[in-house]
C-alpha cells in the first residue's frame, strides 16, 4: 500500500521530480533524488525516473513520503567516539573506522560520525547541503575506514565543496584486492542503480581512479593497491577496481571473495590534501592503517602496512 500518493493538478505539468519539489518543498533535492534511485515513486503504475513527464490528472505514488530538512538533522550522540586528525576553528579531520557509516540515512537514526560531530561541535548540525551532513564535506562508505573531514562555519563549508568540485582534494587509498588490477586507471562514468554503480556512459557522472600495484601476494591471488581519486562518486573504487577485475577482497556486492575468518572488504582512505578554508593553504591528513586491514593482509601473505 503506497505511503502518500496525490494526482497532478493543472498547471502543474512537466518534469515528475519538479512537480515532487514543488509538493514537498521541505524535502531538498538530494533525499527526493533518493526516491527515484530507490524505485520508491511510481507513475501511472510503474517506477518513475526523474525525467519522466506528467499532464495533469496523473497521479503520482510514493512508497515512502519524504520528511522535513529540520528532522533528518544528526542528533547527538555522544557514544561514538572521534578519532581527531585535526582540530581547527574552521575544519575537523577525523579518522573513521570501518563498521561505522558516515551520516544517518532516516530521521532519529543514532551511531554515526555526524551524530559524534553534533555531540562534540554543535554547530555542525546545520552545516551542509544535505540535513544530514552534520559537517561533512564528503563521505566515506560504512565499510571504508580513514580520513574524514567536517567543515564548522558554512563558509567553510561551501570552500571545502568547491574545492571538491574543482578536483583541488586529492586522496589515496591502499586497498587489499583480490588479484592485481589489469590496468593502471579507470576514467569510466558512473550512475546509482539502488544500492551499487554501474558504467553509464549517457547519463553517468564522470570518475576517475588510479592505480598502483603495491605488493602481490606470492599466489597472485592478493594484492596490495593504492588507489588515487580526485573524484568522489558513491562506490567509486570498489566500482572501478571490480572492472580491472581486481575487487576489493571480501567486497561481495562488487565480486569480491571474502577472506576467511576477515569479516568485510578492505579499502582506507590513508592520505588525504585538505585544501585550508581559511589562508588557501593546504594540510597533508594521514590516517594509520588500521589493524583489521594489517591482519587481514597477513592472512593472506601480504605485508604490514603503516
Amino acid at each position: 500500500m503506497s505511503a502518500s500518493k496525490f494526482t497532478v493538478e493543472p498547471g502543474d505539468e512537466g518534469r515528475v521530480d519538479k512537480v515532487l519539489a514543488k509538493h514537498y518543498p521541505e524535502a531538498g533535492r538530494k533525499q527526493l533524488a533518493e526516491l527515484f534511485e530507490t524505485g520508491d515513486v511510481r507513475l501511472r503504475g510503474k517506477k518513475a525516473k526523474k525525467g519522466s513527464l506528467v499532464t495533469a490528472g496523473d497521479v503520482i505514488e510514493l512508497s515512502r513520503e519524504p520528511i522535513s530538512k529540520e528532522a533528518l538533522r544528526p542528533l547527538p550522540d555522544s557514544s561514538i567516539e572521534l578519532d581527531i586528525m585535526l582540530e581547527e576553528p574552521l575544519l575537523i579531520v577525523v579518522n573513521k573506522p570501518a563498521g561505522i557509516p558516515s551520516q544517518p540515512l532516516k530521521a532519529g537514526e543514532l551511531g554515526t560520525i555526524a551524530n559524534a560531530l553534533v555531540a562534540r561541535f554543535p554547530e555542525c548540525a546545520l552545516i551542509g547541503d544535505d540535513p544530514r551532513d552534520g559537517g561533512l564535506v564528503h563521505r566515506l562508505d560504512i565499510g571504508t575506514s580513514g580520513v574524514l573531514a567536517a567543515a564548522r562555519t558554512p563558509e567553510a563549508y561551501r570552500k571545502m565543496r568547491e574545492a571538491f568540485s574543482k578536483h583541488q582534494v586529492h586522496k589515496e587509498y591502499v586497498a587489499i584486492t583480490n588479484g592485481v588490477p589489469v590496468s593502471r586507471e579507470m576514467d569510466l562514468p558512473l550512475a546509482q542503480r539502488g544500492n551499487h554503480v554501474v558504467v553509464d556512459h549517457t547519463d553517468g557522472l564522470n570518475a576517475h581512479t588510479m592505480f598502483l600495484r603495491v605488493d602481490p601476494n606470492a599466489s597472485g591471488t592478493h594484492a596490495l593497491v593504492r588507489c588515487f581519486a580526485d573524484t568522489g562518486r558513491m562506490h567509486q573504487i570498489r566500482a572501478h577496481l571490480s572492472f580491472a577485475n581486481a575487487p576489493l577482497a571480501g567486497d561481495t556486492l562488487y565480486k569480491g571473495t571474502p577472506i576467511e575468518g576477515h569479516p568485510g572488504f578492505f579499502l582506507h582512505a590513508q592520505k588525504v590534501h585538505v585544501p585550508n578554508p581559511g589562508d588557501g593553504g593546504e594540510w597533508e591528513m594521514i590516517a594509520p592503517v588500521p589493524e583489521r586491514f594489517n591482519a587481514a593482509a597477513e592472512a593472506v601473505g601480504l605485508p604490514r602496512r603503516h
